[in-house]
């Protein structure tokens, strides 16, 4: 493998890693913290982180087009981001780091179902995906004997569909903007719009914010400023489905952290859930199934 494609996967790897462990820092932090409270000051905060690293990339820029903020995207993907990140606060609530890190990596399989409402065809292979990740799925909800689906799992997967819809309205936005003003962009409007909720939902408290301090940080600019940052200097120098694939090992390392750091259990069948889930993502991926078209 080319040295700069190793070393640009590692990179790939290490934001997967603090992706995964996000998960473990959400759940933590709302033992302290209301959701939307969480998400606003963690938004806000990766804003901030991501300010500096425009400065520098922009002052290496000669073409002023470059430079300009994209309102229109940064409100559309911000939007979104609150809706899907809101959904994936509470959810986690009752759910765990690890499981909650499979159901919202579907967002991954349920891309190209979306964009089937754009006129987008979808291979046999995605659809055998979405199989494979509905019985991965029916795997990680049956309580027992039965299968039960719980509020927290409805709330992940809503989660996981408003991400899909989140990754379609980057693509659209993307060829035109600046994607990492677009990305600072999304993170303020998201921190505002939780932070308005906030207010009219929770006991907004400062000693919440000061007791949940180690989970923002670390979701706030590791999640937020540092993994976003590493993603675009890693992509620059390794294939789109390369980094699709790595970046997807996000869910087990959610699992992973969950079990060492929060004593989360899981039974045989969880796991194969979540080996069938995890199957399906990398599946849906894989560059030999995907059209020529696309």
């Amino acid at each position: 493998m080319h040295g700069k494609k190793l070393r640009a996967n590692f990179l790939l790897m290490l934001t997967a890693f603090i992706w995964g462990m996000a998960f473990v820092a959400q759940s933590r932090g709302m033992e302290n913290c209301g959701p939307f409270l969480f998400n606003g000051v963690r938004s806000l905060l990766g804003a901030a982180v991501l300010l500096p690293v425009i400065a520098v990339l922009d002052k290496n820029k000669t073409d002023e087009k470059e430079k300009k903020w994209p309102l229109l995207g940064g409100l559309a993907c911000g939007l979104a981001l609150f809706i899907a990140s809101s959904l994936q606060q509470v959810g986690i609530m009752d759910s765990g780091a690890g499981k909650a890190g499979f159901i919202t990596a579907l967002y991954v399989v349920l891309v190209p179902v979306f964009r089937l409402f754009l006129g987008k065809k979808a291979s046999f292979i995605t659809w055998l995906s979405v199989g494979i990740a509905i019985f991965g799925m029916y795997l990680l909800c049956m309580d027992g004997a039965t299968f039960s689906v719980a509020k927290s799992d409805l709330l992940l997967l809503g989660c996981a569909a408003v991400f899909a819809v989140h990754i379609i309205v980057i693509d659209h936005f993307a060829p035109s903007v600046n994607c990492v003003h677009m990305a600072c962009l999304q993170f303020f409007v998201t921190g505002v719009l939780s932070l308005i909720t906030a207010f009219f939902v929770e006991d907004v408290k400062l000693i919440s914010v000061m007791d949940a301090a180690v989970p923002i940080l670390y979701t706030g600019i590791l999640s937020s400023g540092v993994a976003y940052t590493l993603q675009i200097v890693a992509q620059k120098d390794t294939d789109p489905t390369s980094a699709a694939l790595i970046c997807s090992l996000e869910s087990v390392f959610a699992l992973l952290g969950g079990w060492l750091l929060m004593h989360e259990g899981f039974s045989a069948r969880e796991l194969f859930g979540c080996g069938l889930t995890f199957g399906a993502i990398i599946l849906s991926q894989l560059p030999i199934f995907t059209y020529r078209k696309d």
